[in-house]
């Protein structure tokens, strides 16, 4: 008799991007969970925090799905709190690695050296061995300086491999960029905005809610 398998990893999932050129070198594929147990202030994915259901899918699922794209050459992973999912996100990450040699960023509010200690979740030690750039600590709306792919100047960069820390790409000090896609009835701004953008963003969406008829409103979703 086989043995019995185990139950099926899934990961909740806020939302997926495929194709930015928003969230890192070359042109990526984005995820971002569901759920994020940090809550801070100013926060621009505040629908992201709590810990709700959203959308279950399974790691082979989105590998494929993030990988649909020819010209993605990386991920990043963002939330929500991905070391809160780190189990179903290292599978994706592998089963990504199968089909294409992606390279991979993620974001934490995490410390690295938190993390290695006392990991919040299963599987955090097989995500951090899967990623090329780790972005690192909670977000600080004070120390928010409009520069790099973090966001606020406290968050640091860690290089866990060698991967990116050649491609030119200034993580901690290039301007900022930022993109937004509409799909349906759902608007993404997609990145570290700029100053200015996200409440323009929010000021745009809200003028959409008002001309729409109850039951047509636009969803507004900011990364």
């Amino acid at each position: 008799m086989a043995p019995a398998s185990g139950p099926v990893v899934t990961v909740n999932v806020a939302a997926t991007r495929v194709g930015t050129e928003a969230l890192g070198p070359g042109v990526r594929s984005a995820l971002w969970v569901q759920g994020c147990p940090f809550d801070c202030a100013g926060c621009m994915s505040a629908d992201w925090i709590p810990f709700r259901e959203a959308r279950r899918a399974t790691p082979g699922e989105l590998a494929a799905e993030l990988l649909a794209d020819p010209r993605v050459t990386g991920l990043t992973f963002s939330g929500g709190e991905p070391m809160e999912q780190a189990a179903g996100l290292a599978e994706v990450a592998r089963l990504a690695r199968e089909i294409r040699d992606v390279s991979l960023i993620c974001f934490t509010g995490h410390r690295l050296t938190a993390l290695r200690a006392r990991p919040p979740s299963p599987g955090v030690h097989d995500l951090l061995a899967a990623v090329d750039v780790l972005i690192d600590g909670r977000y600080v709306a004070a120390l928010d300086d409009g520069r790099g792919l973090r966001g606020s100047s406290n968050q640091r960069i860690h290089h866990l491999t060698g991967r990116l820390a050649g491609s030119g790409y200034d993580f901690g000090d290039r301007p900022r960029s930022a993109e937004i896609a509409v799909t349906g009835r759902e608007a993404l701004l997609i990145g570290v905005p700029p100053a200015g953008l996200l409440a323009a963003f929010d000021t745009a969406v809200d003028s959409v809610r008002g001309r729409t008829s109850p039951g047509r409103e636009l969803d507004n979703d900011e990364r």
